[in-house]
């Protein structure tokens, strides 16, 4: 389970049958392919996550200036070869700071590296996506949420 600093904002969820309230994170996920996009959102539900989904970049970025987030991850084969990367440049904009990825199911086959990727994509934390391997995802996930906390933790003590 995803724990929370009092310096990460994250929406207060009922807990099932109870009165009281659980903190949980808040994950953006932009993928075009409605059938990836609905089978990651489902499973990070179901982890305990709060996701919301956008079908395009535009829809991504609008979100990131409705709400905050603390994990973006965009489909590495998006709308355009610049559509994923240029989500997460954004989100990494914003005063909130999120944990960000791309993802891909593309590159489970090959495992190869990105070496003929463009560098922006290169230099981005990479997800890969599996049907049969949902507990990599989940782990995945709640590794960059934490390094997101302990970023903010140390930036916080330098204070």
């Amino acid at each position: 389970m995803v724990t929370a600093t009092p310096e990460i904002p994250v929406r207060e969820a009922p807990l099932a049958g109870r009165a009281e309230t659980q903190k949980v994170a808040r994950v953006l996920l932009a993928d075009s392919d409605l059938a990836s996009r609905l089978a990651v959102k489902s499973i990070l539900t179901a982890a305990g996550y709060a996701v919301s989904g956008a079908a395009t970049s535009a829809e991504a970025i609008g979100k990131l200036d409705e709400s905050e987030y603390q994990l973006v991850l965009a489909d590495l084969r998006a709308e355009s070869e610049d559509a994923g990367p240029g989500v997460l440049a954004y989100a990494r904009q914003k005063e909130f700071r999120p944990a960000t990825a791309l993802m891909s199911a593309d590159l489970l086959e090959t495992d190869a590296p990105l070496s003929d990727a463009p560098a922006q994509v290169r230099e981005e934390s990479l997800v890969k996506m599996s049907n049969e391997d949902v507990s990599y995802l989940l782990d995945r996930v709640a590794g960059l949420i934490g390094e997101r906390a302990d970023r903010r933790m140390r930036k916080s003590r330098l204070r």
